[in-house]
C-alpha cells in the first residue's frame, strides 16, 4: 500500500497521470498503424502524446511493451470476456456455437472503434509481431482451441481432426468479415447499421448457415444428428 503511493506521489511529480498514459496509447495506435512496429519511434509517440520520453518507459518498460497493451486495448474490444463466457455456459453444443458468434458480433455495436484498430489488425494478419505472438497464445489459442472442441462434437469428430479445423476456420471467417471488414461492408450496405438487433440477426444467420453444413458433414459419416433446444433467436 505504501509503496503504491509512493508510486502515485512520484508520477504526480513527474507530471504523469492515468491521462498521459492514455494519451500514449492513442498515439501509439496511430503510430503503429501508419509506419508499422519497426518504423514507428517512442519519441515519434511521446512528442505527439504531449509526453516526456521517460513516460514510456514508467507506464510499460518499453516499446514492445506499449505495442503488446495497445493491442490488449483491442483485445477488449473484441468481447473476449463474452465469448469465453459463452463457451462456460452449460448447453448443446450448436447453443454454444450460437452464444459464442453473438458474444463476438455483439461487441461491434456502438464502439465506433478508431480506424487504427482495423489498420493495426491487418499488419498484425499481414506480418506478426512477437507481441502478437503473445496475444495468440494468451488469447485467441485458448479459444481457438475450445471452438474446435464445439464444433467437434457437433459434427462427430476429434477437436484435432481437419475436418473439424476447416469448419472452425470457416465459422471464423465469417465472423471476421463483419469485424475487419465491417466499415466496408456498410458502405457496400448503407442499410447495416450495427445495431444490438441487426447483428443478432446477423450471428443467427451465421450460426444457421454454418449448422446447416456441420449436421451435413455429421451425416456424411453416420453420426446421428444433435439436436438444438428450443431455445432460439427470436
Amino acid at each position: 500500500m505504501r509503496r503504491t503511493a509512493t508510486i502515485t506521489v512520484q508520477a504526480r511529480r513527474n507530471g504523469y497521470s492515468e491521462a498521459t498514459r492514455d494519451k500514449l496509447l492513442e498515439a501509439a495506435g496511430r503510430a503503429f498503424a501508419e509506419r508499422g512496429y519497426s518504423s514507428a519511434t517512442i519519441r515519434d509517440i511521446c512528442k505527439e502524446a504531449g509526453a516526456n520520453v521517460a513516460a514510456v518507459n514508467y507506464y510499460f518498460n518499453d516499446k514492445l511493451a506499449l505495442y503488446a497493451e495497445v493491442l490488449n486495448q483491442m483485445k477488449r474490444a473484441a468481447h473476449v470476456d463474452q465469448m469465453r463466457a459463452a463457451l462456460d455456459q452449460k448447453a448443446s453444443p450448436e447453443e454454444i456455437l450460437r452464444a459464442v458468434i453473438k458474444a463476438r458480433l455483439r461487441g461491434l455495436h456502438g464502439q465506433n472503434l478508431p480506424d487504427w484498430h482495423f489498420r493495426i489488425a491487418a499488419r498484425e494478419f499481414a506480418q506478426p509481431t512477437p507481441a502478437m505472438a503473445r496475444v495468440i497464445d494468451k488469447v485467441m489459442r485458448p479459444i481457438y482451441d475450445r471452438l474446435r472442441e464445439v464444433v467437434g462434437k457437433i459434427i462427430g469428430r476429434s477437436p484435432d481432426h481437419e475436418q473439424t479445423r476447416l469448419c472452425t476456420h470457416s465459422i471464423m471467417g465469417q465472423i471476421l468479415s463483419y469485424v475487419l471488414a465491417g466499415p466496408v461492408l456498410m458502405r457496400l450496405w448503407p442499410e447495416m447499421k450495427m445495431t444490438p438487433e441487426q447483428l443478432d440477426r446477423v450471428a443467427d444467420h451465421i450460426a444457421d448457415f454454418s449448422l446447416a453444413y456441420l449436421r451435413q458433414a455429421r451425416a456424411s459419416h453416420g453420426q446421428p444428428k444433435p439436436v438444438e433446444s428450443a431455445r432460439r433467436h427470436k
